[in-house]
């Protein structure tokens, strides 16, 4: 066996990206791996990505995290989906669940059936027919052994790098405080062998990963990896985050509420409520936008809001030389699907994958790059979506959107629904076929055709199919207790 060249590892920045890094490596393969975590308690991490999507789930089970001790311990709340008010127009409101739409056959997707029966008076709402759609307009949940119900978390991302942390440290993973003055390089290669920190300790080794947020200080400050500017589709550039709370019940959903300029979030954790309000400073002062935030915020102050300043876009290299960028790093895309911790998580299961034992070669690196941006630009098209997707006309900022030149792979998946109700998952790709309907539906694109399966059915057949799907879809919520109830139960925080 080849001798390792890649042993120690160092993490620079700790926060959410940090930690999940360190976690993921020191369990996965802590044997084979050395591994440091620079960070200084006195930069403050951004600390917003509090919401997540169903891979958080896998990814917990795959390092082996007792959910119950995790939810406990970070205050954490169920997920079933996300609740989109006045996107298609002021006024809407469409949930889009992490459920499944209906019962699917090889030759179309459940929407066609339901296509077909709505437009001859057989079906009822789409929403009808998914079990977590329903349970999340009721506020209910739990797990059961009978039905599989797809979720993710609301987390407090403080708490949830505190626990990482423990658990890093636990498996062997070394934690440094301190700041980093300079980065080191090879004089002949550009490699990095070291961090210089203020207090003169160097910390050396041979894979960095940067943690340290958009300012890139490895990737782009050191190794100058590019980036790719993506505002001008996603023009949003500024970000109010606050922390309020709880006036109700959590609700086991997050909340994307539109306003003229952009949106704000509602993440109902145990203890609190993250709440913060994203819009572009073109549109919208910093004046403004906080008297904004504090006409739509609900329950007391609990953390006065801070500002945070964010360009969407990519890194063109997240892997370059002997440094790989995860989290705010590697690029942004605004979280209004609530990617940005999925996409920290995947990227340390393909870092896990593709582990450069044997040195940080050029095929690695492309394979890994390659990967990145194929996941990067799905999500970048399936947020675009939300945008462009509307037909509110009563400010600049949504005309701006409503009418943009839109990137010719999301032009091409418009025209297909739009034209025939197809809509497609590629492999590797985040979202789901019931995604992608869920929101081009609730976010009014009628489509002209669909598949004509339904009408191989006796029409009375179909009504009683579909009666008999909500019907069972509605018994199985009913039995179910309050979110609230089963957190109650489950997993009560131990900060509440």
């Amino acid at each position: 066996m080849a001798e390792q060249i890649v042993r120690r590892v160092v993490i620079a920045g700790g926060g959410t990206a940090g930690w999940i890094a360190a976690v993921a490596l020191s369990k996965q393969l802590g044997t084979l791996l050395d591994i440091t975590l620079v960070e200084s308690d006195q930069i403050r991490t951004v600390g917003v990505g509090e919401s997540t999507v169903p891979t958080a789930h896998t990814f917990h089970h795959l390092i082996g995290i007792d959910e119950q001790e995790f939810m406990r311990e970070t205050g954490s709340s169920f997920k079933l989906g996300i609740n989109f008010e006045n996107w298609g127009e002021i006024g809407d409101r469409y949930i889009h669940s992490f459920g499944t739409l209906g019962k699917s056959t090889w030759m179309a997707d459940f929407h066609h059936l339901w296509l077909h029966a709505r437009g001859e008076g057989l079906a009822g709402e789409l929403e009808d027919y998914c079990l977590e759609l329903q349970a999340a307009e009721q506020g209910k949940f739990a797990t059961s052994d009978q039905f599989k119900v797809n979720y993710a978390y609301h987390l407090d991302a403080g708490y949830y790098a505190r626990y990482l942390r423990r658990l890093s440290e636990a498996a062997g993973v070394r934690r440094v405080e301190g700041k980093i003055a300079s980065v080191e390089q090879h004089p002949q290669t550009g490699f990095i062998q070291s961090l210089l920190l203020e207090s003169g300790e160097r910390i050396e080794g041979d894979l960095f990963i940067d943690c340290t947020g958009f300012r890139g200080l490895l990737i782009e400050q050191t190794l100058k990896a590019g980036f790719e500017d993506w505002s001008h589709w996603l023009p949003n550039n500024s970000a109010l985050p606050v922390q309020t709370r709880s006036v109700g019940p959590a609700m086991p959903y997050t909340s994307a509420i539109a306003h003229d300029a952009g949106w704000l979030w509602r993440i109902p954790l145990q203890h609190r409520v993250g709440t913060g309000l994203v819009y572009c400073s073109d549109y919208l002062s910093d004046d403004e936008a906080l008297a904004r935030l504090h006409q739509m915020i609900e329950g007391e102050i609990l953390i006065e809001p801070w500002s945070i300043r964010f360009k969407a876009g990519r890194r063109l290299k997240v892997w370059e030389k002997n440094c790989i960028a995860l989290g705010l790093a590697s690029g942004f895309v605004e979280p209004l699907e609530s990617t940005s911790i999925h996409m920290i998580m995947i990227a340390v299961t393909r870092l896990i994958q593709l582990f450069p034992f044997n040195g940080c070669d050029d095929a690695l690196q492309r394979r890994y790059n390659d990967l990145s941006q194929n996941e990067i630009e799905k999500i970048r098209d399936f947020i675009i979506l939300h945008y462009h997707l509307t037909e509110r006309d009563d400010s600049p900022f949504w005309r701006q959107v409503r009418t943009m030149e839109i990137p010719d792979t999301l032009a091409q998946r418009l025209a297909l629904f739009g034209e025939n109700a197809h809509a497609y998952q590629i492999t590797e790709e985040l979202f789901r076929i019931d995604s992608w309907v869920q929101v081009m539906l609730g976010q009014r694109l009628r489509p002209a055709g669909h598949h004509q399966l339904g009408r191989l059915m006796r029409p009375e057949q179909l009504r009683q199919a579909l009666l008999d799907l909500k019907t069972n879809i509605g018994k199985a919520v009913a039995g179910m207790p309050s979110h609230q109830d089963f957190l109650n139960r489950y997993c009560p925080a131990a900060m509440a």
